[in-house]
């Protein structure tokens, strides 16, 4: 079994449910640890009502602590988590090479932290503005339910909950030499 901590970034208020709890489900039944951070302590709220407890806040994310960093979605992730605590936080493990992800609408933050740039990724399009967003930071827009480049998973919405958690497991196991 594998043995790491991940960290996972949800939005205070608005998180997807379903993007969140099934990775977390699956990597904790690999064997990992999964530590929540949000923009704010206690509790997050997600779109459905559901109750996530955070265990720490943006500011208090040392990159080092963990083998893995991943940004989920929901309707609250560009208002809460779009800003510079997370591009710091994204692009420190970034430059280290960890594994780092973002489903639904997060990969955007991954573009404007320029985490992504010259990569391909996908994403959320449900407004049609992501291929444009994208074209602005130099990211391949690549429509598939989940894309792995290099260290990055991106993944479209809650249909690709499950395999974006496989293949963070996957990506994890490549990058530790856990499998």
């Amino acid at each position: 079994m594998a043995s790491g901590k991940i960290l996972f970034i949800i939005a205070s208020e608005g998180f997807q449910h379903i993007e969140y709890l099934e990775p977390k489900r699956i990597l904790e039944g690999a064997g990992f640890s999964i530590i929540t951070a949000s923009d704010k302590a206690g509790t997050a709220v997600a779109d459905d009502g559901t109750i996530a407890k955070v265990d720490l806040t943006l500011d208090e994310v040392k990159v080092g602590n963990y083998d893995g960093i991943f940004i989920m979605g929901g309707s609250g992730a560009l208002e809460h988590l779009d800003n510079e605590k997370t591009y710091r936080i994204m692009k420190e493990a970034n430059q280290k090479l960890y594994p780092i992800g973002a489903i639904c609408v997060s990969p955007r933050i991954l573009a404007k932290a320029g985490v992504i740039t010259r990569k391909r990724a996908t994403g959320w399009n449900g407004d049609g503005e992501l291929p444009e967003i994208f074209k602005i930071y130099d990211v391949k827009y690549t429509p598939m339910p989940v894309v792995v480049e290099e260290n990055v998973i991106t993944a479209t919405d809650p249909d690709a909950a499950k395999l974006f958690g496989q293949e963070i497991i996957t990506l994890l196991q490549n990058n530790k030499g856990w499998g």
